[in-house]
């Protein structure tokens, strides 16, 4: 049997929420099997969420947990971390909004969990088998999953600035996989939307320590790019994080051309209203 798994005792880390832009005090502790990721917001009296994709209200840029007027914000880099690690079952408190955006990656939290270790629950752990494609699209972008006996990723991006331009990656998915490339890549953003982002109170925890930030001549902070084509890989982060929220990892490729939260959320709830094109299955050894 291959066993759900929780981490193996509370860790707590503290930092700037990147669209709030104050500070968060987030601590990950041990939870129940079978309860899955659940966030709770300390500040709002304990008030709960589960890390759903039926529970998604917003993905503009992010994607934002949202129900009876309780929001979490920007779950996608910590889902992603969790996912990479194999958690199942996790308990995410926070006094703030959304979780601290730390290093604007999935690798800060994922070490966060590597530090707390992991502890197996006497459960069995289950996976999501798609049966069949299934795919959304709006204008040139696209995303879909297709049935393969693990788990895979495939994305696609162009920009029109040279310091992205075209790129792709493809990703064969596992926990090591994941740690060494795609945990480290950071989000990015452009100068020419931060003040009308700020108008909107977006993006004011977002800094040159955190973001690689690109202007008309290119890379602002090239000291902090880690892969030359970090832009995509950061993408595939992104992806890994929204389908975490199917709440058991998907036996299944997914592929995104151009692909961003709001598609990534529509391909979940396409899935999931097709009783016919998935299962759950024992989680392959």
């Amino acid at each position: 049997m291959i066993a759900r798994q929780t981490i193996g005792s509370p860790i707590t880390a503290t930092g700037v929420a990147l669209h709030a832009g104050v500070s968060v005090t987030m601590t990950l502790a041990p939870a129940p099997p079978g309860q899955g990721v659940l966030f709770v917001r300390r500040d709002l009296g304990g008030r709960t969420m589960p890390a759903r994709y039926d529970l998604v209200g917003e993905t503009r840029l992010g994607t934002v947990l949202e129900k009876d007027g309780v929001r979490i914000g920007v779950v996608e880099h910590l889902m992603a971390a969790v996912a990479g690690a194999g958690v199942d079952d996790l308990t995410v408190s926070l006094d703030g909004p959304e979780p601290p955006i730390l290093d604007g990656d999935a690798l800060s939290y994922l070490l966060l969990i590597q530090k707390a270790g992991r502890k197996s629950q006497n459960v069995p752990r289950e996976a999501i088998e798609v049966l069949k494609p299934v795919s959304v699209s709006q204008k040139d972008a696209s995303a879909s999953l297709t049935p393969a006996p693990g788990t895979a990723y495939e994305f696609e991006i162009e920009f029109p600035t040279a310091a992205i331009g075209r790129q792709t990656f493809a990703l064969d998915f596992s926990p090591a996989s994941f740690a060494e490339l795609i945990a480290p890549a950071r989000t990015f953003g452009f100068l020419k939307e931060l003040e009308s982002l700020h108008a909107m109170n977006l993006a004011r925890g977002a800094s040159l320590e955190n973001t690689l930030a690109l202007d008309e001549a290119g890379l602002v902070n090239p000291g902090l790019l880690r892969f030359p084509d970090e832009f995509v890989r950061h993408k595939i982060l992104d992806a890994i994080g929204d389908m975490a929220l199917a709440g058991a990892p998907l036996l299944a490729r997914f592929q995104g051309v151009r692909s961003g939260h709001t598609l990534n959320n529509a391909l979940l709830r396409a899935l999931f209203a097709d009783p016919g094109a998935f299962r759950r299955v024992p989680f392959p050894d």
